[in-house]
């Protein structure tokens, strides 16, 4: 039978970082924490109650030592939606009317403190910031939906105020979690491929159905328009920009290369251990806009490495035919390397597609050949040819291996320990830093290099970039 952790074991453990891996301090919980019962469950709450939400709201509904206490949404329907699912769990069936629901996150932060423990944040990326702030600010632990922020300051903030309030963080990349990624970074540290000297990550999805004119509509009915434009621009409603079109909306989603190059590119910054990029520059733009990313975009990053040359990033999003589905197939021409081509050519395997259905990868380029890992969440790699792949022995596993993105966050949470994988202020704050940098260099526009100072957050040679390394909040929105 499983032992569930009680109140005064997650006092006691939960709130330490272990201070090898974080270089913390043992301290003591929030005294809010401590005012509650010593055998009560984990209390928490959702800021988005459907959408990216419905995973997490499966998982805790079926973990013991969790409970939902409160659900946050924009959406009436949404709310209900997910009230309706936590009411099919078994456990849940007679204490559905117990959850407090809300429309603005802030009210609930403000009503719900002494009950909330942890938080899912899943809305859309303009908002993610200014609502994992506030919990922070509590002391609660978060777990936030990838892209971690909309722009790159926020970022850094988020990091920073992990570590002063000392909380446990994850960011909702699933793929960091997983074991192709951490095999892919013992294949190259065990010298598979040499030294690797540059790299190609393209993606096997497109936006191009969200840039299309979006006429403005009145608000529908249940919709609570100015807490979804949060701490936005605003905008009066317009059609589609809500549920889904914000991904690719400058104001308000961080584009493809954040939202799903997020899982693709990290074989790349934590394979190779990188930080922050020196210079981007966009080699191929289409379908760009004043209002939205483009449907096709190439950059290519330039990351310094100590005692190595720098290393080239190439990464590939988009496609060059527009569609109305999400994922793109084979035939409507997926933005990828000819690198891959070429290697498809000449050993006999196609690297990106299986007939008509097209795979998420990267190829690494080493001085002693090459490596590629497939999907679009750093699947194992795999060594090209397939009889040197056979050859190379298999390394051994050097990094902690977890059981999953959520499991590991609750892992941190009730056992203390390391951090989690996908931590703000090690991991996936720097690591969202530096690919908005990219965002930068599409904005700059083909072929206008992005020099950029990692360190203080700042494009040295197009000073108008700058005014996007912080969004500006509305009154009565703080970060």
């Amino acid at each position: 039978m499983k032992t569930l952790t009680t109140r005064r074991q997650f006092l006691k453990r939960g709130f330490a970082f272990a201070g090898a891996a974080a270089g913390l301090r043992l301290f003591n919980a929030p005294s809010i924490l401590s005012s509650r019962s010593p055998n009560s469950k984990l209390g928490v709450a959702f800021v988005g109650a459907w959408g990216r939400a419905h995973a997490h709201l499966s998982f805790t509904t079926l973990e013991p030592s969790m409970q939902v206490v409160a659900l946050t949404d924009i959406d009436e329907n949404r709310l209900r939606a997910g009230l309706d699912f936590v009411g099919k769990v078994p456990e849940y069936k007679d204490k559905v009317s117990q959850i407090k629901t809300y429309y603005d996150y802030r009210k609930m932060f403000e009503e719900m403190e002494k009950q909330i423990d942890a938080v899912f944040v899943a809305i859309p990326d303009h908002s993610h910031a200014s609502a994992v702030m506030i919990a922070m600010k509590l002391g609660k632990h978060v777990y936030c939906e990838k892209p971690l922020t909309h722009d790159i300051s926020e970022a850094r903030a988020l990091g920073e105020a992990a570590r002063k309030y000392k909380v446990m963080t994850q960011m909702g990349n699933q793929g960091h979690a997983g074991e192709g990624l951490r095999a892919i970074r013992e294949y190259i540290e065990a010298g598979a491929i040499g030294t690797v000297t540059e790299t190609h990550t393209w993606m096997c999805q497109n936006y191009s159905r969200f840039n299309k004119p979006r006429p403005i509509r009145p608000v529908p009915p249940g919709v609570h328009w100015d807490e979804w434009i949060g701490p936005g621009k605003y905008r009066e409603y317009c059609e589609g920009l809500a549920p889904a079109a914000w991904y690719n909306t400058k104001d308000y989603g961080a584009g493809l290369i954040a939202a799903v190059g997020v899982h693709t590119f990290d074989a790349v910054h934590w394979g190779l251990q990188l930080k922050y990029p020196s210079s981007c520059v966009a080699l191929a733009q289409e379908g760009m806009t004043e209002d939205d990313y483009g449907t096709l975009n190439t950059v290519c990053f330039e990351f310094p490495r100590p005692s190595l040359p720098p290393l080239k990033a190439y990464f590939y999003d988009g496609a060059k035919e527009s569609h109305a589905g999400f994922n793109v197939d084979a035939k409507q021409g997926l933005n990828h390397p000819a690198l891959a081509d070429e290697l498809s050519a000449k050993y006999g395997r196609d690297l990106w597609r299986s007939g008509d259905q097209v795979r998420a990868g990267t190829i690494f380029v080493g001085d002693k050949g090459y490596m590629i890992s497939e999907s679009e969440y750093c699947g194992a790699p795999r060594i090209i040819p397939e009889e040197k792949h056979k050859e190379f022995p298999v390394p051994p596993k050097k990094y902690t291996r977890t059981r999953g993105i959520q499991a590991d966050f609750l892992r941190a949470v009730t056992e203390g320990g390391e951090p989690p994988c996908s931590n703000f202020s090690d991991v996936s704050g720097p690591y969202v830093e530096a690919l908005l940098v990219g965002q930068l260099a599409m904005r700059a526009g083909v072929g206008r290099k992005v020099e950029w100072d990692g360190v203080n957050m700042k494009c040295t040679n197009i000073p108008e970039l700058n005014r996007f390394v912080k969004q500006e909040y509305r009154k009565g929105w703080t970060l």
